[in-house]
């Protein structure tokens, strides 16, 4: 069984209530029969109602063989009236869900937006379920390393019931430990990994030590943690095709980049626990990730043992050991077998997807700030043209995610 393999810490919350237990169950009742009936109670719209019938329309427009969408728009409005929110059908949440990725203005790789594994969690709340079916997504994701696009779509935000919250920006992550004024490990894993050893996380202080997912069942509760076992983190050491040195710099990277600190907002409803993943860009790594000062800034290294002269800016010792650092980075993922894209061939595939979307006379909102890649934008088509506006508005989406 997979919880075997999990080791929580954390106190326990006692066991809920019985479902529907009443307080006054022996207090005086009123006989039957001189009752008055009385109209059930309007709910407030904790869901906005034109969002839902704006939704449910649009999967019915894009879904013919769902039929016409007058019954369904009708039974949503009945259902957020008397409850303040409703509850989407399986169609309606795989769709819902592949449409936010249609919709990432700063996605390059929506062109395989139909491929997404929708997986269906909406029955599980509690962290340790949780955290098992986060391991389990890393596991389907990573797939020998032939990384499959999945979302994880646990219990949605109710009335007056938020949903549990995952911590973590992504599944896996590198800690992040300061050290002499520096940092050892990952700058970006610091506050995690404060909170995580405030739990009663044993770390040490490696370069490359994989956090704890850190899963809170509800406002105020102390957070639990749990270890990540290791059939779920596929990681790539990193060589270079031309260099031997590079192997003894240590680096590696873990192959799924799984998101998992945004809100699914479909049709009004919000889901704050929906982990998703794609696969990575060779330059998020590459020149970003490893690159960038605030991250494991190595540049100045790999330039050191390049032989470059960092004297002045103006030789591009940077850019020139950027561009070796990504090449080291394509070349390990390729040699480990793990998927990967390069920003050459995935910019030309995300203009295909642009062509493929006017096609069918949907505009594509793009970024473009996010779409040009960090390593020589200007080399790569998505450079040269703007994009239809981006809509903040625009549903459904994974956004940022609220507080509690």
């Amino acid at each position: 069984m997979i919880f075997n393999r999990l080791r929580t810490r954390g106190p326990r919350r006692p066991a809920a209530a019985p479902a529907g237990g009443c307080p006054y169950a022996h207090a005086h009742t009123v006989p039957e029969a001189s009752r008055l009936p009385e109209p059930p109670p309007r709910a407030e719209h904790f869901t906005d109602p034109d969002e839902a019938a704006g939704f449910i329309r649009q999967f019915h427009r894009e879904q013919p063989a769902a039929g016409d969408p007058v019954e369904r728009v009708r039974a949503v409005l009945d259902e957020i009236d008397r409850t303040g929110t409703y509850a989407h059908t399986t169609a309606e949440l795989g769709y819902g869900a592949k449409l936010a990725w249609r919709n990432a203005a700063r996605c390059i790789g929506r062109l395989y937006w139909r491929s997404l594994v929708v997986r269906d969690l909406r029955h599980l709340s509690a962290a340790d379920d949780i955290a098992a079916e986060c391991f389990e997504h890393l596991r389907l994701a990573g797939n020998g390393g032939r990384i499959r696009p999945v979302v994880s779509v646990f219990a949605p935000d109710r009335p007056g019931r938020p949903a549990a919250r995952i911590l973590n920006q992504q599944l896996v992550r590198y800690a992040g430990h300061p050290v002499g004024g520096g940092f050892v490990g990952d700058p970006a894993g610091a506050v995690l990994t404060a909170r995580a050893r405030d739990l009663g996380w044993k770390c040490g202080e490696e370069r490359f030590e994989v956090l704890p997912l850190l899963v809170q069942e509800r406002p105020g509760a102390r957070p639990q943690w749990y270890e990540l076992p290791d059939d779920t983190t596929l990681e790539v050491e990193l060589t270079h095709p031309d260099h031997a040195w590079f192997a003894r710099l240590g680096l590696r990277w873990y192959a799924v980049p799984a998101i998992s600190d945004m809100t699914l907002e479909i049709g009004g409803v919000r889901y704050p626990t929906a982990p998703f993943n794609g696969w990575y860009m060779g330059t998020e790594i590459g020149a970003r990730n490893l690159a960038d000062a605030d991250r494991y800034d190595m540049l100045a290294e790999v330039a050191e043992r390049l032989g470059l002269d960092t004297s002045s800016d103006r030789t591009l010792w940077r850019d020139r050991a950027l561009v070796e650092l990504n090449v080291a980075v394509l070349h390990s993922f390729q040699e480990a077998g793990v998927t990967m894209a390069d920003h050459h061939t995935e910019s030309e595939r995300f203009l295909r997807h642009v062509a493929q979307e006017k096609r069918l006379g949907r505009d594509t909102p793009a970024d473009w700030s996010w779409i040009v890649p960090p390593v020589s934008g200007g080399l790569t088509p998505v450079y040269h043209r703007y994009y239809d506006p981006v809509d903040p508005s625009l549903r459904p989406a994974f956004t940022a995610r609220s507080p509690w």
